[in-house]
């Protein structure tokens, strides 16, 4: 069925005027084509539209029922132009986005907010992922972006884009009450507890990071628990199953049971940063990024 636009104009205007000669003098044209228009569009559509008589013009029961979705659809339409123009400017669309769960006591949810204001007609589809998850979903066009912590392998660097986000120390996790000193504390100091830690193959950078603070410091950790989301870690610790090094906006995940302290030991910093395909030209992570860029705490 080839309905055009120009016909529904057509048809809504005599519907407006109920006499094809005052519809032709507002549509600007003559009478006999205007009149073969609306005949060719009763035959496209397989009924009669109006009844014709010498009285006058009036709307049959399929022309009552034609009138508001014709008057909907011109409608619809001098709205496309607009909708055409937001969504190349990426104010309209999709945006898949994971995140390490570190993120989401961090960076994601200010970041979240200011991309909302300023895109509230983007539909966001957020899913919390490790890493090496987010990297394969990168990789085989999954998601569109990722959260997550350094470095990328060197095959992911060849198609991936990367951006540091945030920086930060890594900070002790200790069950409540287990010391009365205050301040920073030295991990010599420490009783003995297990460490509780991502496992390596999850996440090497902080895995690596973590252990080289117990290394500069001249202890060989008790690996205990592992676990690879941050509010398990913290959970365990909460239960008195061992103490986690973890980055510094963790202690915002406040838990019964855990307290956070710096320590006066030297820490490396964390980096969490965006990874996005290089070849994904999608309007709406274009402005995901410059938004982030201007918003970026490195």
């Amino acid at each position: 069925m080839n309905l055009e636009l120009r016909q529904l104009r057509y048809f809504v205007t005599v519907a407006e005027e109920l006499h094809f000669g005052k519809a032709a003098l507002r549509l600007h044209m003559t009478q006999p084509p205007l009149s073969q228009t609306i005949q060719a569009l009763e035959e496209l559509l397989g009924a009669a539209l109006f009844e014709r008589n010498r009285r006058g013009v009036a709307l049959t029961p399929a022309g009552l029922a034609l009138l508001p979705e014709a008057r909907r659809m011109l409608a619809q339409s001098l709205e496309l132009p607009q909708l055409v123009q937001r969504a190349a400017a990426g104010e309209v669309g999709r945006l898949t986005l994971a995140f390490v769960s570190s993120a989401d006591y961090s960076v994601l949810p200010p970041f979240l907010r200011a991309y909302r204001a300023a895109y509230p007609q983007v539909q966001i589809t957020l899913q919390e992922a490790t890493s090496d998850l987010q990297l394969d979903d990168l990789l085989h066009n999954r998601i569109d972006a990722g959260l997550l912590i350094p470095p990328l392998p060197d095959k992911a660097g060849l198609e991936l884009d990367y951006l540091p986000v945030l920086s930060e120390p890594l900070v002790l996790a200790l069950p409540a009450g287990l010391l009365k000193k205050q301040g920073k504390l030295a991990l010599a100091s420490l009783p003995k507890l297990p460490l509780i830690v991502f496992p390596r193959a999850i996440s090497p950078a902080l895995y690596d990071a973590i252990l080289s603070v117990f290394r500069e410091a001249g202890i060989t950790p008790e690996i205990g628990q592992q676990a690879i989301q941050m509010q398990t870690i913290v959970s365990l610790v909460s239960a008195g199953m061992g103490m986690a090094l973890v980055p510094q906006s963790v202690s915002n995940l406040m838990r019964p049971g855990v307290e956070y302290r710096a320590l006066r030991d030297a820490t490396p910093l964390v980096e969490t940063g965006l990874a996005w395909r290089r070849d994904n030209a999608s309007p709406v992570l274009r402005g995901f990024l410059e938004l982030l860029r201007k918003n970026t705490l490195c």
